[in-house]
């Protein structure tokens, strides 16, 4: 019986795979960092949603009141199909994006997980984004948030697959894992709480394994779960062993590669050589010991470490996706989907990074306990692949939307001049194909709007904290949604101005010199002088060469 419940995971397994390679499974990434791991004492954590079917725009849901006998509607997030209604609440939080006016900030990444574990019944409503968005509205704490999350899924369904969850707040953050139960209504879950001296992330595996069920102040778990594992007969060992991960999904070397090595390439930025190198075993097959859920980092973590770390490809890895013949000769660190592949009958696997051209958006959120709510909860933003986009602040409090980020400016069929979306694709999808060339022109314009915002920082929330001081919340949200409006415009239009300058500069694949301040060089009568000829680099002359002989030989 054991073997054939074994073999029947693995087969499950295979399909799970197939069923949500490039949809769900290869989708998001999440990086943690508890406050006293990070140089300022912020709690951060990251998202980014690596969807190829969402477009790069800022949710926001107003803070209300609502009378007896409203009704909240449930659309699913995936697809925008209506799931049903459930009765809203008395109260409702101000939500900007994945964060709401509480410094209530929360993530996902989702894995799938066993198939027959996905609702049967057709009646459940909550999918996993609903719970985010439904659990940021009434939220003020992640414990809080948990419990909302937790009592929607027992009242009304849970209509997802396997998914794991960040919720931090101001003082703490919590790593959830919760997948379905069938044909019963409800799922089973379990949340962690990452020490505050840790860092911690996931990328479409669930990570949670063998826990102190007795610590409750720091393990939470739904009360039925070993016990429905057992009745399924997924696990037979000791309570204490039961791991939540190893039960409810597989962990092959593929999946290890495509996604637990995504949460390696974070951790190896604040480890020794050694450490990394142990856990680089897990990651590329070569060991089955486990990667730990989180690890202290020997250097303090900063704001721009995290947005530096959703820009990762590996880049001086083994797995480094600049350095392989497929990125070919202007050092690419993409591939495109699907990312499988065949040859001779073997199946291989492009590398999947955290950086990734399909993300409609991401984002680093900090949240601060030594500043009041309205200031201390900041979502960095940023549209479209994390390596080329900018990362704008926008606080918690802010209550309109700027145009560059709203919803209805354009969508990803409906290209917008002013979507910040759009001009940050148009940036990105010229450098996919001279990467080596334009990056170092990306960067400078990049680099300078986001060491201008942070910076600012600093005048900018003591002219909020003053006003928060003198009881003007109006005059804090006037602020902060003139700042929001004034960055995300900035950004946008720098991005335009890069976008034209791009398509100048690297015309029929050359590249125009530039003077010593930035501009297009002309002779003395004011024609553009000859440009420089790239062409290409000796690697790929001499592929060339092997697969053609002397076809191009010049005789």
């Amino acid at each position: 019986m054991k073997d054939f419940l074994s073999n029947r995971f693995v087969v499950a397994a295979i399909i799970a795979v197939s069923l949500f390679c490039g949809n769900k499974v290869l989708a998001c990434t999440n990086l943690i960092a508890g406050r006293m791991a990070t140089a300022d004492g912020s709690v951060m954590i990251t998202y980014a949603d690596d969807s190829h079917t969402r477009f790069g725009d800022l949710n926001h849901s107003p803070r209300g009141k609502h009378a007896p006998g409203t009704m909240r509607r449930i659309i699913d997030w995936g697809s925008d199909k209506p799931l049903g209604e459930i009765p809203q609440v008395a109260e409702t939080y101000n939500v900007v994006g994945n964060m709401n006016e509480y410094q209530v900030v929360i993530g996902e990444t989702t894995w799938g997980g066993r198939p027959e574990l996905a609702d049967t019944t057709g009646n459940s409503i909550i999918d996993y984004g609903s719970l985010i968005y439904i659990a940021l509205e009434r939220s003020k704490s992640a414990r809080e948030a948990i419990d909302v999350m937790t009592d929607l899924v027992e009242r009304y369904g849970y209509a997802s697959t396997g998914e794991t969850f960040t919720i931090a707040d101001k003082n703490e953050v919590w790593i959830m894992e919760m997948i379905g139960k069938g044909a019963e209504k409800g799922a089973l879950w379990i949340a962690v709480r990452i020490p505050d001296n840790a860092i911690s992330g996931h990328a479409n595996e669930p990570r949670i394994r063998k826990v102190d069920y007795k610590d409750k102040e720091n393990v939470r778990y739904s009360k039925d779960l070993v016990k429905f594992a057992r009745k399924r007969g997924y696990f037979s060992g000791k309570d204490a062993d039961f791991s939540f991960a190893d039960t409810f999904d597989g962990h092959d070397p593929a999946s290890r590669r495509t996604c637990d090595a995504r949460v390696w390439s974070y951790f190896r930025r604040f480890v020794s050589p050694e450490k990394s190198d142990e856990w680089f075993g897990w990651v590329s097959g070569k060991s089955d010991e486990p990667m730990p859920l989180y690890v202290i980092p020997e250097k303090k973590v900063s704001l721009e470490d995290m947005q530096s770390a959703m820009r990762d490809h590996f880049e001086g890895t083994p797995f480094d996706m600049t350095d392989d013949i497929g990125a070919g000769p202007n050092h690419v660190p993409y591939r495109w989907r699907p990312l499988n592949y065949k040859v001779d009958g073997k199946t291989y696997a492009h590398e999947r990074a955290i950086g990734t051209q399909q993300t409609a958006w991401s984002f680093v959120a900090q949240t601060r306990a030594d500043l009041p709510d309205p200031i201390g909860g900041v979502l960095w933003f940023g549209t479209d692949d994390a390596n080329t986009s900018v990362y704008m602040p926008f606080y918690c409090s802010m209550t309109e939307v700027p145009l560059e980020v709203r919803p209805g400016n354009g969508d990803l069929l409906t290209f917008s001049p002013t979507a910040n979306f759009w001009m940050t694709n148009w940036v990105a999808n010229q450098a996919y194909n001279r990467y080596d060339l334009m990056i170092p022109d990306i960067r400078r314009v990049q680099q300078r709007l986001e060491k201008k915002y942070i910076s600012g920082r600093g005048a900018r929330e003591k002219e909020l904290k003053a006003l928060f001081e003198s009881g003007d919340m109006e005059g804090i949200e006037k602020a902060v949604n003139m700042e929001g409006a004034e960055i995300a415009k900035e950004a946008t239009d720098a991005y335009r101005d890069l976008a034209q300058f791009l398509l100048i500069r690297y015309l029929d694949g050359n590249r125009k010199k530039l003077d010593e301040n930035g501009n297009f060089k002309r002779n003395a009568y004011g024609r553009s002088v000859s440009p420089d000829f790239p062409g290409y680099n000796q690697e790929y002359f001499d592929n060339i060469v092997r697969s053609t002989g002397d076809r191009f030989l010049v005789k």
